[in-house]
């Protein structure tokens, strides 16, 4: 859950361009839906950046794979894991809106609602008639809902260190933060809002909230450099924006609740280690799903496909196998 210093984006020229796009810019007629390689399409109102690649029969549903952050991009995903899953399967890596190469709203509409519908907008770009969504994190969130909303549109979902109970992570929060920083939560006061997230928020001032937070979600510093190396050769940045609109409207309350929508088969991917969710929250996610399977990584922290990456691609590999 990165962040970083907020920018704006706005001007009466793009304003104009977007409202006259009432749902995506047509592709060329000679262009195939699925063609491999990078593109960017007007989609919901905003230009949407994904990449295709892998190859597979063409009656297998692609996969969609839904970044974290929120605000963060797909680069790192498909540098580590994307190319091994690529040769069974069709890779859309979509970075969503105000996100790594995705363009900022003008209008600054960022709502899971929004996001869910960038998502449809973009199957019907891509004429499929069911996709598997991979989401990790703030992806896995994104595809729950989606899953929940157009369930004859999923084949399968892989959900890795998903926030699917924003008070049961706000709780692995407060209970790390006293471990790391004894007295902190005490010395940071009750007043106003007394809710863990807010008590977490107001401890953190005067710490360096990143390092906090990559002590939740990294087991080991080795692998933690890997990820902001592969962070630094993107050239990308989270800028903060999405993150900051969800956290002040829905994310704080967020709590998951349309399991029994959601049809299709899911894969849950959880680190033993990954104190910036909680495997609380997913195993009982897990028991509120018609068809959800379990696994514990013993070895992870938030980044699964990164700190045991062998076991993930044969896991997800033969999960995939097993959808149409």
């Amino acid at each position: 859950m990165r962040s970083s210093r907020l920018g704006f984006l706005g001007c009466a020229f793009l304003c104009a361009l977007v409202a006259a796009c009432t749902h995506h810019a047509p592709r060329s007629s000679t262009e195939p839906s699925l063609a491999s390689g990078e593109h960017q399409r007007i989609l919901n109102g905003v230009r949407l950046y994904y990449r295709i690649a892998g190859e597979a029969p063409a009656e297998r549903a692609p996969v969609l794979f839904l970044h974290g952050g929120p605000g963060y991009n797909s680069y790192s995903f498909a540098r580590l894991m994307g190319t091994r899953l690529e040769k069974n399967r069709r890779m859309v890596y979509l970075d969503q809106r105000g996100c790594g190469r995705s363009e900022r709203p003008w209008d600054g509409r960022y709502s899971l609602d929004v996001l869910v519908a960038d998502l449809e907008a973009l199957r019907q770009e891509l004429g499929v008639e069911r996709w598997v969504l991979l989401g990790h994190s703030f992806g896995g969130t994104l595809a729950l809902e989606y899953a929940a909303r157009h369930p004859e549109r999923v084949a399968g979902v892989v959900y890795v260190s998903g926030i699917s109970d924003a008070a049961s992570s706000f709780s692995t929060w407060k209970r790390e933060l006293e471990r790391l920083y004894p007295g902190r939560l005490t010395a940071a006061g009750t007043s106003g809002d007394t809710s863990d997230y807010a008590q977490v928020m107001r401890a953190l001032r005067g710490l360096d909230a990143r390092t906090f937070f990559n002590q939740l979600q990294f087991r080991n510093a080795k692998y933690q450099q890997k990820q902001e190396a592969l962070d630094a050769e993107s050239g990308l940045r989270n800028t903060g924006e999405l993150s900051q609109a969800l956290f002040s409207t829905e994310l704080p309350r967020y709590r998951f609740s349309a399991a029994e929508r959601v049809t299709a088969p899911v894969l849950v991917i959880g680190g033993r280690y990954d104190y910036s969710i909680g495997l609380e929250s997913m195993k009982t996610l897990v028991k509120a799903l018609p068809h959800a399977t379990l696994l514990e990584y013993e070895q992870s922290g938030h980044f699964p496909y990164l700190e045991e990456s062998e076991r993930f691609e044969w896991d997800v590999t033969q999960f995939l196998s097993s959808l149409p």
